[in-house]
Formats: C-alpha cells, sequence, structure tokens
C-alpha cells in the first residue's frame, strides 16, 4: 500500500506578505517584503520582473476592503498589518 507524502501547501505572494509584516513588527516597503518572503523560502516569483510592484497593487486592492481589509498604510510606500478584531468582539 503506497503512503502519500503530505505537501506544504505554496503561500500566495500576499499570504507571504501578511507572514512577513507579522514577524517583522514594523513597517516595510513591498520590495523590502518580497526580498524576506524570498530568503524565507515562505514564496518564490515565478520568474515576474517586478514582484513588488505587483505586491504593491495587491496590498492596494486588499486596503480598499475598508474594514475588512488586512493591511494599512503608514506612510508613502510602507505598510503594515491592519489591526483585527477577534471573532465575536463587538
Amino acid at each position: 500500500m503506497a503512503t502519500k507524502k503530505k505537501t506544504a501547501k505554496k503561500l500566495s505572494q500576499i499570504e507571504a506578505a501578511i507572514k512577513v509584516l507579522a514577524r517583522a513588527k514594523r513597517p516595510m516597503n513591498c520590495r523590502e517584503m518580497v526580498e524576506a518572503m524570498v530568503a524565507k523560502r515562505l514564496w518564490k516569483s515565478p520568474s515576474g520582473k517586478t514582484p513588488h510592484a505587483t505586491l504593491y497593487a495587491s496590498i492596494l486592492r486588499d486596503i480598499k476592503k475598508g474594514k475588512d481589509a488586512r493591511f494599512k498604510k503608514v506612510a508613502p510606500g510602507k505598510f503594515t498589518l491592519a489591526k483585527t478584531r477577534k471573532r465575536g468582539a463587538k
């Protein structure tokens, strides 16, 4: 009987950015986040030339969600994680 190996699910670029910002505990720009994601092997660019620009666009789309946004812009080009309420909190 063959056994299946557990494979780690690959993180999306935005999910990897969330992990990097959570660990950094400081605002970062997109280029810093991409470099940290690659260094920590959380994410690998699928051969794109400007992954930092792609991440920037994704973060801006997320911020437009308003109170449901996962990111917050704290300075020009610098982002941090938005404060999120725990489930059930009022």
